[in-house]
């Protein structure tokens, strides 16, 4: 089933992400834009060694040899149900990405513990798995399944190789959507549903947490992200 890229049929209320973060609830239909075009208000750095900026009205991720673990780009406030579109895009293949949503940190005296939860990944090899549901440092893949061993897991892996090939665009914007409600997690990649996933695990099962834009840790990482746009369910 397909859905339109632009989600947004109503004329809702457009909030700031400064203002959102001095409301704890937001009235539902509202629409927030995550990323203002201009600064990195709303966010902070957490993890590793990689870096952020804002060039051209996007969110550029960038590393080399990044250590430490992952990076993140978290947002400062965190978001329960909700639909997120927004436009992604590599510069280059050199490095893997993706967006935390839902996301926690385990505690430390620095405030910069490891980065947990569900991730939409942004895939960088043939594999083409940009939109699939991974769990960051608790479960891994969660579909496709990439560890099943059985006929219908590997025919899942392949499929969604084969869906991947065909929408994605690598040298172009690529528009993706997180839908969450509840414990049901959908995605989107250019127009075409890619994951729709109830998640039944009760321990990990995060009904509320961050975002955070990925800089895989490794050789290098160059990727972009603009028009995050966040509306409340």
């Amino acid at each position: 089933m397909k859905i339109p890229l632009l989600i947004l049929t109503l004329t809702p209320l457009i909030l700031s992400a400064q203002a959102q973060e001095k409301s704890t609830t937001l009235a539902k239909g509202t629409v927030i834009e995550l990323f203002d075009g201009k600064t990195l208000k709303g966010w902070k750095k957490v993890g590793g060694t990689g870096q952020f900026k804002v060039e051209d009205g996007c969110i550029v991720g960038f590393g080399k040899n990044a250590k430490k673990g992952n990076t993140f780009l978290r947002t400062e406030q965190t978001y329960g149900d909700f639909e997120l579109t927004f436009e992604f895009k590599f510069d280059d293949r050199s490095g893997n990405s993706g967006i935390m949503f839902r996301a926690e940190q385990k505690p430390s005296k620095n405030g910069n513990g490891r980065v947990f939860g569900y991730q939409c990944e942004g895939d960088n090899k043939d594999r083409s798995w940009t939109a699939g549901l991974y769990d960051e440092a608790r479960r891994g893949w969660i579909f496709p399944k990439k560890l099943g061993k059985k006929e219908a897991d590997i025919k899942q892996c392949k499929d969604f190789t084969t869906q991947g090939n065909k929408l994605f665009k690598w040298d172009d914007w690529n528009t993706i959507v997180i839908r969450c409600e509840g414990n049901h997690i959908q995605t989107w990649l250019n127009g075409e549903k890619r994951v729709d996933f109830v998640d039944k695990n009760k321990k990990h099962d995060t009904r509320e947490g961050f975002f955070g834009l990925q800089v895989h840790q490794g050789k290098s990482c160059n990727v972009r992200w603009r028009k995050l746009t966040l509306k409340q369910l």
